[in-house]
């Protein structure tokens, strides 16, 4: 059920025929034309970009990566037993370790059931419910990343939710994928017994069916676990169960007896080779630029599309002729009718005549309606209402008849002719093209783009064709959906999606229920014949929840004793979107009032792709409102589509589906190209596919495990334009994974093997500087991801822990604090767990209190990881403090309970520190320092001077610095010497520069020629654009914001050329001999503990 694509809506079949209905805008068709063709030439270049040679980006050579040594978890741990972390930790993060047996333990104690928060009274529990579906997918299916974006977004908010305490309902479920699953089981029957589904009763293909779903069915189950996904498995909701098939009974016979469901002929999806209606979401469409040759199932030979040809009609009895155009010449079989604009000058003479068919002599009225687009083909078309839903509508304003010329098997009807009759329908069009041909009236053929109907499920074009079927009424049932967003009952997330919603409710049609299959459910509805009755009835039909009550239904609307009442069942099933319809609250249970439905239903919220919000959402809303008088849901969050790296949309059709599992475990790049060679691919679509696999995974894809795969998922901003995942951003995650893991281990080697437990922060007497920073930081960042999760914008929450951990924890806390727990370390024996001085125990508890803050904010994206490093933590929690066994049901660090942490203007003071440890490092980098600890100046304004020397330890290390010298020409008493001659000089700001001096050892001939070559770049970018700001046109033609970005490139680009010059001159200096002041700065203020 879950879709890869964007909503795939249903092409006009003969696009030559006839254009909108707003008669006032004839160009709207050949606008539509125009955009099929750029589309259709963009499709072209991107192939072709794809298949041509071109250099590796910077992102591409990320993904020239090494194998990692995988290390296994080894402990015989019995499934549903926790895991054994009292193993030494290994060496480096491996996915394989850290994912075993983590989610058998979490399933088994029963943490994902929102029983286990009644039963275990934890004392941040809050008395608020949490529920949710997952978006079925179907029982056939195999994951893609649209699944596993699905499962990371709903799985993060999910156990964020839990962990703050509410009582958390996430229902998995399992649709029945009525087509997809009989035409798997058709091809392996036949594969593996040599029968097709025909040679069966229906009893006994589905027992096959079931048979093969029993076997197979759970593996989409596996999948998500491996993924994750914390559902309370104890409720797993499969659409065909017992249960759910009494609720999509008690749906039909509901929604019949409010007299929204009915019986009707109408033109309907129909796949030949399945012989059945589909819905809009199982129809893709095929651009077509010009004559194409495509492969048809039961076609021996590739058929022709992408033309239109012209023929003649002989007018009756007047001579003359009028010419029509079509792209489907073997439906003129099926014509009635020949329709003009009235407005068009060409055919004012035609109005009111007949043609004459020349095959069945049947005279062809000449009708004139304001639905013919004149500018199409010879603006005269061919009426053939049983075949073509714009041509049904002509009939229902002009009273036509319908001539079904192909029927259901794909082949040419008795109406035909016997010339014709049994003929499959794309031989047929070869046949009528010849006789047009030997009759004279073939008027010629030209390529013409159009866009072809395809059944995704067989491949098969689609063929309109003209059924009684049952159908549900919509308009009402919108009416009410369209008012429940507008009245605010109903929340659409992002709010954009709300004028899309409003405009296709308001034009929505009638909704076909039947389908020709035998899996799924049986439409509860009866035929009923009188036996003892001579005369010729009606079709008459009566539905209800089983063959007695439409016996007993029958003979009361009838007045017919019941014994005298033969009833038929139908043998169609229902459209599975019915009863996916009514996922919210026939998975808890409904009709029945069930305990679950009392208190989850209405959900909390659906999260789903924005491709469903029509055959999906808006069906669950509309038949919701309908059945329980509630709406299902109270949010509606919809997430942007995966795309390729090359901003394809990830289709079967296009090859480039990725497998998450296989970014999971890893997979060769010949692994890859089996799978795209076992798919239906056409040759040139198959070429392109596998050469993108070539350049973008030339040695397949690594390895990066479930955590890395999420955090890069959750990673993208999920509501707005789609998402272009790359693998080498998910394997950058997987080195946040690692960098995570080393910390850890840094973390447990600092507390050391004293596991006696770390206090909290409070009981520390003396925060140090970059105590008090990190605290606050940490307070910061845990308020920032505290609003991103109610704002449900995940992109923020990642950014925020990603830049805490590696930037604010890593890059500078613990760097400045390496020194301090060695120095406590050496001082203690090597234990670490002993005395020292005071800056080691605040310096450690600090430490153990940021990891566990992270990891527990961290949890809602990376499970296992999380989990993993949080137990390792434990030994050195306090009783107080342990509530409970896992990670994932500890309380979500809150912003309010961290206030004592906050520290704005520490914050704010250390900005300037980063600043100059930034220019600072630069400095070491241009005059080649990187070995060397020079001493360093910095010249600045006594207020700075004030920070800098606040931070001293930090900046010493940080810099990379022998000794910190500050100076400030205006405040002698926090001033030393000034800084020697012959400085490489930094610009922090202003007010605060830099001075490193060079050393002796340095090769300033080599520094000159780098610096020179730097300098010969830079300045014809710079002139460049300097010539771009002043010419005359500048102000009026570039928009603002684009003049503020040059602007600031161009005050970039001349700051670096300063920087530049300033250290040529300083270097040039250096060459010549001179006398340099040996004044080290013995008496300046130098800073180091």
């Amino acid at each position: 059920m879950w879709s890869l694509g964007t909503v795939r809506r249903l092409a006009r079949r003969d696009a030559v025929r006839l254009c909108s209905c707003n008669s006032s805008n004839p160009s709207k068709s050949s606008a539509h034309f125009r955009l099929r063709v750029e589309k259709q030439k963009r499709k072209k270049e991107r192939d072709n970009a794809i298949v041509s040679t071109q250099k590796l980006t910077d992102e591409e050579d990320l993904l020239q990566w090494s194998e990692k040594e995988r290390i296994l978890y080894t402990a015989q741990t019995p499934p549903g037993a926790k895991k054994d972390t009292s193993l030494p930790l290994p060496s480096s993060y491996s996915p394989d370790y850290v994912e075993s047996s983590w989610y058998q333990w979490w399933e088994k104690e029963g943490f994902f059931r929102p029983e286990h928060h009644d039963v275990h009274e934890l004392s941040h529990a809050v008395d608020q419910n949490f529920s949710l579906c997952i978006p079925p997918p179907n029982v056939t299916g195999t994951l893609h990343l649209g699944h596993a974006l699905t499962v990371a977004i709903e799985d993060a908010l999910v156990r964020w939710r839990r962990m703050q305490g509410h009582r958390v309902l996430w229902v998995p479920g399992c649709d029945h994928a009525g087509i997809a699953t009989q035409s798997v089981v058709e091809r392996m029957l036949l594969r593996e017994k040599g029968k097709r589904r025909q040679d069966f009763t229906r009893e006994e293909f589905l027992q096959e069916v079931w048979k093969w779903k029993n076997e197979k069915g759970d593996e989409i189950y596996q999948q998500l676990r491996k993924l994750g996904a914390s559902l309370d498995w104890s409720r797993a909701c499969f659409t065909m169960d017992q249960g759910f098939s009494q609720a999509v009974t008690e749906a039909f016979v509901r929604l019949s007896d409010a007299g929204l469901i009915y019986r009707s002929e109408a033109l309907i999806n129909w796949s030949c080779a399945l012989e059945s209606a589909i819905s809009d979401i199982e129809v893709d469409s095929k651009e077509l630029f010009g004559k194409t040759m495509l492969s048809v199932p039961n076609y021996e030979h590739k058929v022709e599309f992408g033309t239109m040809l012209t023929f003649a009609y002989p007018l009756d009895g007047r001579g003359g002729e009028i010419l029509v155009s079509t792209t489907r010449p073997e439906t003129m079989l099926g014509d009635v009718a020949v329709a003009v604009h009235p407005d068009d000058p060409r055919y004012q003479k035609f109005h009111g005549m007949q043609c004459r068919h020349p095959f069945n002599d049947r005279l062809l009225p000449i009708v004139t309606d304001t639905i013919v687009d004149m500018e199409l083909g010879t603006g005269a078309v061919k009426v053939t209402p049983a075949h073509d839903h714009t041509d049904f509508l002509l009939s229902q304003r002009h009273a036509l008849p319908r001539l079904t010329v192909i029927g259901g098997d794909g082949k040419m009807t008795p109406l035909c002719g016997q010339w014709l009759e049994g003929v499959k329908r794309f031989d047929a069009r070869e046949l009528v093209v010849k006789a047009l041909v030997e009759k004279e009236l073939f008027r010629g053929k030209k390529e013409h783009a159009m866009t072809l109907p395809i059944c995704s499920r067989s491949g098969d074009v689609i063929e309109p064709l003209l059924k009684k079927q049952w159908f549900i009424r919509c308009h009402a049932m919108a009416q009410k959906a369209i008012q429940a967003v507008e009245d605010g009952q109903l929340e659409i997330i992002p709010d954009f999606y709300k004028k899309t919603w409003k405009n296709w409710l308001s034009n929505i049609n009638d909704w076909c229920l039947s389908r020709q299959l035998w899996w799924g459910h049986q439409i509860p509805a009866y035929r009923v014949d009188f036996p003892s009755s001579t005369d010729k009835q009606e079709d008459q039909w009566v539905w209800g929840k089983n063959e007695d009550e439409a016996r007993q239904r029958a003979s009361l609307k009838y007045g017919v004793k019941a014994q005298d009442i033969t009833l038929t069942p139908d043998s169609d099933v229902l459209d599975t979107w019915f009863s996916s319809a009514l996922f919210p609250f026939a998975m808890l249970g409904w009709p029945q009032q069930t305990t679950d439905l009392q208190r989850f239903y209405p959900n909390s919220m659906l999260e789903t792709g924005s491709d469903l919000i029509f055959f999906w959402v808006a069906r669950m809303v509309m038949l919701a409102t309908e059945l329980t008088g509630h709406l299902p849901f109270k949010q509606v969050l919809l997430h942007s589509l995966v795309r390729d790296k090359h901003g394809r949309k990830m289709s079967k059709s296009l090859g480039n589906v990725i497998d998450p599992l296989d970014v999971i475990h890893g997979v060769s790049l010949e692994r890859l190209q089996q799978k795209v060679k076992e798919g239906n691919l056409e040759p040139r679509e198959q070429a392109v596919a596998l050469e993108a696999q070539r350049k973008d995974f030339p040695k397949g894809i690594p390895q990066c495990g479930t955590d890395a795969l999420r955090f890069a998922l959750c990673a993208h901003k999920m509501m707005g334009e789609d998402i272009s995942l790359s693998i080498a951003q998910v394997l950058s995650c997987r080195h946040f994974c690692n960098k995570m893991w080393q910390t850890l281990k840094f973390t447990l080697g600092a507390l050391g093997d004293n596991t006696r437990p770390v206090g909290n922060l409070e009981q520390v007497s003396d925060l140090g500087s970059m105590e008090r920073w990190i605290c606050s930081r940490l307070y910061s960042t845990v308020a920032r991801v505290e609003q991103a999760f109610e704002e449900y914008e995940l992109h923020t929450v990642t950014a925020a822990l990603y830049s805490f951990w590696v930037h604010d924890l890593c890059d500078i806390y613990l760097e400045s604090v390496k020194p301090v727990l060695l120095k406590q370390k050496e001082g203690s024996g090597g234990g670490g767990g002993g005395g020292g001085g005071k800056a080691r125990p605040a310096a450690s508890v600090v430490l153990y209190h940021c990891v566990s803050a992270s990891l527990a904010l961290l949890s809602p994206i990376m499970p296992f990881l999380s989990e993993e490093l949080w137990q390792r933590l434990q030994p050195f929690r306090s009783r107080a403090a342990a509530q409970s066994a896992s990670l994932c049901l500890q309380p979500y660090p809150r912003s309010s309970q961290l206030k004592h942490w906050h520290f704005p203007e520490e914050e704010r003071d250390f900005l300037l520190v980063q600043e100059v440890i930034r220019v600072a490092r630069f400095l070491r980098a241009q005059g080649a320092l990187t070995k060397e600890k020079p001493p360093m100046w910095v010249v600045c304004s006594p207020s700075q001077a004030q920070i800098l020397l606040h931070f001293g330890p930090a900046v010493w290390t940080l810099s990379r610095v022998s000794r910190f010298n500050v100076y400030c020409p205006q405040e002698a008493a926090v001033s030393c010497a000034p800084p020697p001659e012959g400085c490489l000089v930094g610009v922090v700001d202003h007010t605060c520069r830099l001075h490193l001096p060079l050393q002796s050892a340095v090769n300033t001939s080599k520094q000159v020629a780098r610096l020179t070559r730097q300098r010969s770049k830079l300045v014809p970018k710079l002139d460049e654009l300097l010539c771009k700001i002043q010419s005359p046109e500048y102000l009026h033609k570039v928009p603002a914001h684009i003049r503020e970005q040059m602007e600031r490139r161009l005050s970039a680009f001349q700051q670096e050329l300063k920087t530049i010059e300033d250290q040529l001159e300083v270097l040039q200096m250096t060459e010549c001999p001179t006398s340099t002041s040996s004044n080290d700065g013995d008496q300046c203020h130098t800073q180091r503990s």
